[in-house]
């Protein structure tokens, strides 16, 4: 059975549009959450998001071909892009039937839609824009990818609502695995911080209004927090078969050993308050690669700022690792980054490679007053260093989809 490593990373993010960059205001504690200013959004109970702010989209595509593409896809293009070419994979070189992209959205081409059911409205059906379906559906993000690169094998856009990113990593990394693939972009992208997305989370009383400190909205495990803060952007990865690795000289950032996939079971959008489906999930991760929870060196949780869903982490986290919880770091990107859906677990597991890459842990910021139910070792508000081998990064989502891998540093 092959084992399967990570050569190349791209990214879009609230913090930056480059890995080195995203990695360094991770490490420094920065927010990238700001109030909204693209739309206006004055009768909006939330009024703040993490807006990707370094992206154009025409200087990157071309006007034209920046216009066939809802900025979801853009996202995901340019992520897969900047990833490819951080492998030094030429896929000229490679035999294109045995790559394969994994890539997913949560919500796909909201922005087209709302622009497009505008002009309707405004203009009429004449009006309407042919590409509307094709720029809409979620898959374009993967299909896109494969167009732009030449990639022939299998493509995959897996709808797991926030959970994405690490169910295309680790359905990717499975295919690898089993000899199918040699090589796979996986990942996701969001782009859906749009009037009606706020409207709806807001009134679910599911993401946080203090608008008026944006930077400190986003608090993770803290007794002040009042919700999740929308975000958007895409995470990538470039994996491959070790020995396609090895054959090609290529730079292995760290190994993906472990996934684990499970169902809640127990409510659209709530999260089981003993956080059971997170709990098997993550047992399940550890049982594929072969560890014992006292082995895992960090953990990079969901953790959205929620009430109910950072506590529930926290108690599926103790259920697992036992007294082991108390040892293991455990950060929360999201305090920084805000949610950024379906394209959070591909921007992590990003942060995760280079955490065990640096030995450095980013913090967990705003992390204040503690709740007192959240009693584990969230490294707090500043950066880290320490030794690790091994990390695990859990994300879940809409539905009760939970998904969790396992990285690790590469060894010969």
């Amino acid at each position: 059975m092959e084992r399967v490593v990570i050569t190349g990373m791209g990214v879009i993010s609230p913090l930056g549009s480059e890995v080195d960059v995203f990695w360094s205001r991770l490490k420094e504690g920065k927010s990238g959450i700001t109030e909204i200013d693209t739309f206006d959004c004055s009768k909006q109970k939330t009024r703040i998001a993490g807006l990707v702010r370094d992206f154009d989209a025409e200087a990157r595509f071309g006007r034209k071909e920046a216009r066939r593409m809802d900025r979801f896809c853009q996202f995901a293009a340019a992520a897969a892009e900047q990833a490819v070419a951080d492998s030094g994979l030429r896929l000229e070189q490679i035999d294109r039937e045995r790559a394969a992209v994994y890539v997913g959205s949560g919500i796909g081409g909201i922005q087209t839609l709302l622009e497009q059911d505008r002009l309707l409205r405004e203009r009429g059906p004449d009006r309407i824009s042919p590409t509307l379906v094709p720029m809409m559906i979620a898959n374009m993000a993967a299909a896109m990818i494969s167009i732009r690169l030449g990639i022939l094998g299998p493509t995959l856009a897996p709808v797991t609502a926030c959970s994405i990113g690490n169910t295309a990593i680790g359905e990717a990394m499975r295919l690898i695995r089993s000899g199918a693939a040699d090589v796979a972009l996986a990942g996701g992208a969001e782009a859906a911080i749009t009037d009606i997305s706020l409207a709806s989370f807001a009134n679910a009383t599911a993401v946080s209004t203090r608008n008026d400190e944006p930077s400190r909205a986003s608090r993770p495990f803290d007794a002040g927090r009042d919700g999740f803060v929308m975000a958007e952007g895409a995470g990538i990865l470039v994996m491959e078969s070790l020995s396609h690795a090895l054959r090609r000289n290529a730079r292995i950032y760290a190994e993906v050993t472990g996934y684990g996939a499970s169902s809640d079971a127990y409510h659209i959008v709530a999260t089981p308050p003993e956080g059971t489906g997170a709990y098997r999930a993550m047992k399940a991760a550890l049982k594929e690669a072969g560890l014992q929870p006292e082995q895992v060196d960090v953990i990079s949780a969901h953790a959205t700022s929620t009430e109910v869903g950072d506590r529930s982490e926290t108690l599926a986290i103790k259920r697992l690792f036992g007294e082991h919880a108390y040892q293991v770091p455990v950060t929360a990107n999201k305090s920084m980054l805000g949610h950024m859906l379906g394209a959070a677990g591909g921007a992590e597991a990003i942060a995760l490679v280079k955490s065990l890459q640096e030995g450095i842990i980013p913090p967990t910021i705003n992390l204040e007053q503690p709740d007192p139910d959240c009693d584990l070792d969230y490294v707090p508000n500043a950066a880290r260093p320490a030794e690790m081998k091994i990390g695990m990064s859990n994300s879940f989502g809409f539905g009760g989809h939970n998904a969790v891998i396992v990285l690790q540093k590469y060894m010969e």
